[in-house]
């Protein structure tokens, strides 16, 4: 017993790591794609990530083997919805047609734990209350006002911002819900199992990348920054980053670590309008605000079903 609980404390540490990690993805992720391009910027990450994941998994006793012993919609069903979201997510950060957009592309991607608890209702049989409708409401009012240039509440403003450059917008969107759906049912499907696909999942997102890379032909331009944005990129917010929060998500405390990540869009506006050197205007520290509270509402408003309390694990 006391090895279940040890195992399930450090799962829940390396989650609030993962958290950490990617709160530096945005920011570097736009440097990289205005340097390299989207395609050849992310096919790098992610083959280098996977490579550092493979080696990884060799060296450990049956690692291979353990991969492949994992049931198989984890690895086709979890492994689709992980390259989708990363293409989603890099082609809105890349096609981003400012740096400032980049900032409102990143707040609706971090929907995506609010996205997560709602969606724990029907995949992992959680049960929900009242509550949760107030919270969705002010996640997506967030959303709302991430996308309009002006701060004001117009609909007008909203559709002329969507009629300018709506793609990113829209990409940043499907990437909430597919890594809100991927955390939950990498729990329902592989929860009981030992070790993990991850490394495939960025090896095999790389090769996609590559491909693209390709078909896509981009102009770049090498400089040791690059280099260095590259290795950072492709270890910590990448290999390690995803590698721990699929650990968490299947074995450690999923509500609790789930509810850490509320606070990611902040510490990425922080550390992307440090990085990339934009102002953030009052509206978008309004919508991070917006979706961080309404994530919080959603947390309070979800239970398991065989207990009348929230779940806070």
């Amino acid at each position: 017993m006391k090895t279940s609980i040890s195992q399930e404390n450090l799962s829940t540490v390396l989650g609030i790591l993962a958290i950490i990690f990617w709160g530096t993805t945005i920011a570097f992720s736009r440097s990289l794609t205005e340097q390299l391009g989207v395609f050849t910027a992310s096919s790098y990450i992610y083959l280098l990530s996977g490579i550092w994941g493979c080696i990884y998994l060799i060296s450990r006793f049956k690692g291979i083997q353990k991969t492949f012993q994992l049931p198989i919609l984890y690895l086709v069903g979890c492994g689709a919805l992980f390259i989708f979201y990363t293409v989603c997510l890099y082609l809105a950060v890349g096609l981003a047609f400012n740096r400032e957009q980049v900032i409102e592309v990143s707040i609706i991607n971090y929907l995506w734990p609010g996205i997560t608890l709602i969606l724990s209702i029907p995949i992992l049989r959680k049960k929900g209350k009242l509550s949760l409708i107030p919270g969705v409401i002010l996640a997506f009012a967030g959303f709302y006002l991430a996308t309009v240039q002006s701060g004001m509440f117009s609909w007008e403003g909203f559709k002329d911002n969507f009629q300018v450059n709506y793609f990113p917008y829209i990409l940043a969107f499907l990437a909430a819900i597919s890594w809100g759906l991927y955390s939950n049912l990498s729990r329902c499907w592989a929860g009981h199992t030992e070790g993990g696909a991850v490394p495939i999942f960025l090896l095999v997102t790389g090769i996609i990348l590559t491909i693209l890379r390709f078909v896509f032909p981009e102009e770049s331009h090498w400089t040791p920054r690059i280099v260095i944005e590259l290795l950072y990129m492709s270890i910590f917010p990448t290999f390690l980053a995803y590698t721990f929060w699929d650990k968490a998500m299947r074995k450690g405390k999923i509500i609790l670590v789930a509810s850490l990540s509320y606070f990611t869009p902040l510490l990425s506006i922080i550390i992307s309008s440090l990085y990339l050197q934009v102002v953030v205007k009052t509206n978008l520290w309004i919508a991070c605000a917006l979706v961080i509270v309404g994530a919080i509402i959603c947390k309070f408003s979800v239970f398991n079903r065989a207990k009348e309390q929230p779940i806070l694990k």
